[in-house]
C-alpha cells in the first residue's frame, strides 16, 4: 500500500512539473521561472528578506541579488529597509507585480485548458475536488479554490 501512495504522489509531482514546464514553453513568455516563483512566495509570505527570499526560491543569494535588481527595475517589487535590523532590506511585491502574476496565472491557464478540454463532468469534478485537497495541504485553499473553479468555467466554456 506505501508503495502505491509514494507512486501516486512521484505521479503528481512529476506530472504536474512537466504539466507547468510545457505550459510555460507553449506561452512564448521569455521571462524566468525564477522570477514567477519569486512573486508567487512574495504573494504571500512577504515582506521578506534577501537570504529568506533567495532559500524560499531554492536560488543561491547571489542568483536572488540578480532576480530583485531585475524585479527592482521592472516595478515588480519594492525594498525598504527593515525596521529590526536597519542593515538589512525587506523585499514585497507591488501592486504591478502581483497584476503581472495574476495576468501570467491567467496566461497559464488558457495554454493549459486544450489538454483538458475533453474531461467529463465527472473527470472535472475528480480534479476539483483533487485540486482542493493539494490546495489545502499546500497552505494555497482560497487562492487555488479560486483558481480551480475559474479555470473549471473558462475551459470547459
Amino acid at each position: 500500500m506505501e508503495s502505491s501512495r509514494e507512486q501516486t504522489l512521484e505521479t503528481l509531482l512529476v506530472s504536474v512539473n512537466r504539466l507547468i514546464r510545457s505550459a510555460a514553453q507553449a506561452t512564448g513568455n521569455t521571462t524566468s521561472s525564477a522570477v514567477w516563483r519569486t512573486l508567487g512566495i512574495l504573494e504571500t509570505d512577504q515582506p521578506l528578506r534577501l537570504g529568506e527570499l533567495a532559500t524560499a526560491s531554492r536560488v543561491a543569494q547571489p542568483t536572488m541579488t540578480r532576480l530583485v535588481a531585475g524585479m527592482l527595475a521592472d516595478g515588480l517589487i519594492s525594498r525598504s529597509v527593515d525596521p529590526d535590523d536597519s542593515r538589512g532590506q525587506l523585499i514585497e511585491i507591488t501592486d504591478a507585480g502581483r497584476t503581472r502574476l495574476v495576468e501570467w496565472r491567467a496566461t497559464m491557464t488558457s495554454t493549459v485548458g486544450p489538454v483538458f478540454a475533453d474531461l467529463s463532468d465527472d473527470d472535472w469534478d475528480l480534479l476539483h475536488d483533487a485540486a482542493a485537497l493539494i490546495a489545502s495541504r499546500t497552505g494555497t485553499g482560497a487562492v487555488a479554490g479560486a483558481a480551480t473553479a475559474t479555470t473549471r468555467t473558462e475551459i470547459t466554456a
